[in-house]
């Protein structure tokens, strides 16, 4: 497989920009009009997509209060499963409205499925793109059933060993997946910068062979932005219009300025990166005259022969470079030199 693919017309790979996905997941809090405007601002700070997550409560778990399904501790501690996705899920019914009002403004919009009804939904809506979440990526059958749409897909690999990883890029090429990511993740919410182990995405790159990007959960964006100098080619990140709104996921997500800030500066750390390019750059050509070089610190006449005490290393770089100065000195001058004067070959017998 290859390590680019495109996602309604954006090619994805290491020789293009970092692909930016903001991920709404709970931030809309249950109004259409909020998942509306996540949208907006997604696109207003340079997102290249926004993705939503596409379930129903009885779609993802079971209405149980049983021991399995309750939620212990954390950020959603004391709610069953059910409760958490009652409350989180985005409503079916306003897919269409997202879907068309992303396109109207010029954004990519896709969604993770959770289930092939999901899947089958979102192909009436013509989704670009799947995106399989991290706690789905042991369910081989869900991947093979997206991958039979002939959509890109992205996987991401929180909690997932290297084998599991293997098995499901395995399910999507089975299915017929053709562009195909997978994302590095840490299923932590929020999870700390030191449990990101970036040096795995090199890795990850050499040993799947595919575009690998980072699915970030910590709290601000130094992460996602050293990930791209260990060779990300994409960025999830939640996004959310205020932290502090009391939604599932408000706590960790990106706040519009912050998602502003992530598409800037992870285009700057891309870009630069650049090559391997030992030659001089274009900024650096008006300060070539400034390098050091030797000059005469004496006036002297011809035939003169020049002593340590007459040539000194110094700015500006008129003059032969400084690593000629064993060559210069105890040789005799061609012609009158002036005090403060480069030296320069056709002055001294070189």
């Amino acid at each position: 497989m290859s390590r680019v693919l495109t996602i309604a017309g954006r090619q994805i790979g290491p020789g293009f920009p970092p692909y930016v996905i903001a991920e709404m997941s709970a931030n809309h809090n249950g109004r259409i009009e909020t998942a509306l405007s996540l949208i907006d601002r997604a696109k207003e700070a340079g997102a290249d997509a926004v993705k939503l997550q596409t379930y129903r409560p009885d779609t993802i778990t079971l209405d149980s209060d049983g021991e399995d399904f309750r939620i212990e501790s954390g950020l959603w501690g004391g709610k069953t499963l059910y409760q958490l996705y009652s409350e989180a899920y985005m409503p079916w019914e306003w897919h269409t409205a997202l879907f068309e009002h992303a396109r109207k403004i010029g954004i990519t919009i896709f969604s993770s499925p959770f289930d092939t009804t999901a899947i089958d939904l979102l192909e009436d809506l013509n989704a670009p793109a799947y995106k399989i979440a991290s706690f789905e990526a042991v369910d081989l059958p869900l991947i093979r059933y997206a991958a039979a749409t002939g959509k890109p897909m992205i996987i991401s690999t929180g909690m997932a060993d290297d084998e599991e990883i293997a098995e499901a890029i395995e399910a999507a090429r089975e299915g017929g997946c053709k562009d195909l990511a997978i994302l590095h993740c840490v299923s932590g919410y929020p999870a700390p910068p030191s449990d990101y182990n970036l040096r795995t995405i090199p890795d990850m790159i050499e040993r799947f062979g595919l575009a690998t990007g980072l699915s970030d959960h910590t709290l601000d964006n130094t992460t996602a932005i050293a990930s791209v100098a260990l060779g990300s080619s994409l960025i999830e990140k939640h996004f959310t219009l205020d932290r502090s709104g009391g939604g599932p996921d408000d706590s960790f997500s990106l706040e519009p300025q912050e998602l502003a800030a992530l598409c800037r500066d992870t285009s700057t750390a891309w870009e630069a990166l650049g090559k391997i390019d030992y030659g001089r750059k274009s900024s650096e050509t008006g300060n070539i005259r400034f390098r050091r070089s030797l000059y005469f610190v004496k006036a002297l006449k011809a035939g003169d022969v020049v002593t340590a005490d007459a040539v000194r290393s110094v700015r500006p770089g008129f003059g032969l470079a400084p690593k000629y100065l064993d060559r210069v000195l105890g040789k005799k001058l061609h012609r009158d030199v002036e005090i403060n004067t480069p030296v320069t070959k056709d002055s001294v017998e070189f």
